[in-house]
Order: C-alpha cells, then structure tokens, then sequence
C-alpha cells in the first residue's frame, strides 16, 4: 500500500509539471497578447506628437525639405489682395476748339491819287467813231475820253460843277477841236456825271499821276 501511494505520487507530480508549465505559457502568451493590444492602441497625445506638422525650420535643421502639399494654400482672398489693382485711366476731355471768328474784312480805302495839274473848261461827248486815235476800237459806252496833247493811257478825273459828281476816264483818242472845251467824253463816261440833254458842261479836270 505504501509503495502503490508512493508510485502514484510520482506519477502525479510528473502530471502536474507539464500543466503548470501549460498554464504559464498560457498566462505569457496571454500577457504578450494584451501587451500587444495596448501598444497598437492609439494614444491621442502620442499621435498628435507624430503627426504634428513640423516646421519648415524644424525641417531645414533637420535637412528635411518641405513637401509642396505641406505648405498651406493661398486662399482666392489673398490671391486677389496680393495682385496689385491696376487703375483705369480717366480718359481726358478734349478741350472744344471754340470757332473762331473770322474778322470781318475792313473796306480798304485807296489812297488819294496824286493830281500832277488841273484846270477848268467846258466838257462835252461823243457816241460815233470806228477807231480811236491810239488804234483801238471805239466803244461809246466806255469810260475814255478824247484830249488835244495829253499822252495815251492817261487817266483824267472829269468833275461836273454843277453837281459835283465825278468820273475817272483814260485818254485813248484826240479832240475836242471846238474853241473853249479841253476834253470830250465818250458818251458812257458823260452820262456818269450829267445827261445827255445837256450837251456840254462846265467841269473841273485833274491829271492824276
């Protein structure tokens, strides 16, 4: 009986030991397992501490260049402040050419002709003739007039004195060779200063130069 208890105590304790070294690597694998889960938990302070953006200097001392997607966009708020506004140019007035005023022409008034000697004596006219002395065509209604010794071309300023009306004739022909008349008008340039009626006048003559 002894030497059966005896027997049995060793097979017992041989039993035991593989259990108890069961158990332990039970508890170790299930330590490891919860040691595992522990460490992949994520640790708010930890992954803020990881995925922290670093600084372009923290960067720089680390000889690190900064990825393109790390640096912060532009929003289109600044874009548009950081283009310069350009300002349109006012456009200028043309000043408006007022019009100016065209001066109004001012009669011209010829000198006084220069009188080279004057005199006094009857003046009469004539309307027939084919060809004056100095060759030209006679014209009746022309402002010529007949003269015994003044030079061709002359121009002579015939007065009536009777009306004091005036008129400029050029010596073109000869005559008059009736006693006491000096100049004989054709007949236009007579009727400028008298009628016909009246035949003969007394009116003042001046050679002008």
């Amino acid at each position: 009986m002894q030497t059966l208890s005896g027997r049995h105590s060793i097979v017992s304790r041989r039993h035991l030991i593989p259990l108890i070294a069961g158990s332990v690597a039970v508890v170790v694998l299930v330590g490891g397992a919860i040691a595992t889960m522990n460490m992949g938990s994520d640790d708010p302070k930890t992954v803020a501490a990881v995925d922290a953006p670093r600084s372009p200097q923290d960067r720089a001392d680390r000889g690190e260049r900064p990825s393109p997607s790390a640096e912060p966009s532009s929003s289109p708020a600044q874009v548009l402040e950081s283009v310069p506004v350009t300002a349109s140019p006012t456009p200028s007035r043309t000043p408006s050419k007022s019009p100016s005023k065209t001066p109004s022409k001012t009669p011209t008034t010829k000198a006084p002709a220069e009188v080279t000697s004057s005199g006094e004596c009857e003046v009469s006219y004539y309307a027939d003739g084919q060809k004056t002395a100095n060759g030209e065509n006679f014209d009746p209604n022309g402002l010529t007039a007949a003269h015994k010794t003044l030079k061709f071309n002359t121009i002579v300023r015939v007065t009536n004195l009777a009306n004091g009306k005036s008129v400029d004739v050029r010596i073109n022909d000869r005559g008059p060779f009736v006693a006491g008349r000096c100049i004989d008008l054709a007949k236009g340039a007579f009727v400028k200063i008298a009628s016909v009626s009246a035949g003969v006048i007394d009116a003042k003559y001046e050679v002008l130069k």
